[in-house]
């Protein structure tokens, strides 16, 4: 009997912990984080999108099902995809990326109007729904295929994003785990992770809305 009370103590020891860490959002320094379906009551101020002056790039932050969603409520942000990307792989699915042998990271592609909102905006905003010092872990996800990084197609970006990350590495005394590096090849994830969360607005979520709330119509 003895034996088995120790075993049922481990079992809700594990339970209480994988309760915590299951947990989408948590109060931080008192603040409590904005959902996703919290942030689509914020009023955007409505923008003309020039389809003809188009800029793309590429954030990886971990599950990109949140980062997804967070990017697509952005004015200026014409469209956002998920995908996996400078991987080795060709086409890679969803299980191949789980098992950490393709080389890929789970990644959005953003596409915006630069006139409206600008690289150095987006990526500061990147960056605040990441923990930039944490190796290949955001929230409760671990794994090669979660590191942290920003790929770029244009090298006139690189001085912009140089940048935000100088000034980002000056908050720490450690280095930042964010890669910078030019995309070198992106595959689209499969349907059903597409506009993953407006399909399931319960769905898991490590991403913290609050920084959206600065676009917020006054």
């Amino acid at each position: 009997m003895h034996h088995l009370s120790k075993i049922m103590y481990m079992f809700v020891v594990l339970f209480v912990l994988l309760v915590g860490l299951g947990a989408c959002q948590q109060e931080i320094d008192g603040v409590q984080p904005l959902g996703n379906k919290e942030a689509k009551e914020i009023k955007m101020p409505k923008t003309k999108i020039d389809l003809e002056n188009l800029k793309e790039i590429y954030y990886a932050g971990g599950c990109f099902w949140g980062v997804e969603a967070y990017f697509a409520l952005i004015p200026g942000v014409y469209d956002v995809t998920v995908g996996y990307a400078n991987g080795h792989t060709a086409y890679p699915t969803y299980e191949e990326v789980c098992k950490e042998t393709t080389g890929h990271a789970e990644t959005v592609h953003v596409k915006y109007d630069p006139n409206v909102v600008s690289l150095e905006t987006l990526t500061e905003h990147f960056f605040g729904i990441i923990n930039p010092l944490s190796y290949h872990r955001q929230g409760n996800d671990v794994g090669s295929q979660y590191r942290t990084g920003i790929y770029y197609m244009d090298k006139a970006d690189l001085p912009v994003l140089k940048a935000v990350m100088q000034k980002e590495a000056a908050k720490y005394d450690q280095p930042l785990a964010v890669e910078l590096k030019p995309l070198t090849v992106y595959y689209l994830a499969e349907d059903y992770h597409q506009d993953y969360l407006e399909k399931n607005p319960n769905g898991y979520c490590h991403v913290d809305f609050s920084g959206l709330q600065i676009f917020e119509k006054e």
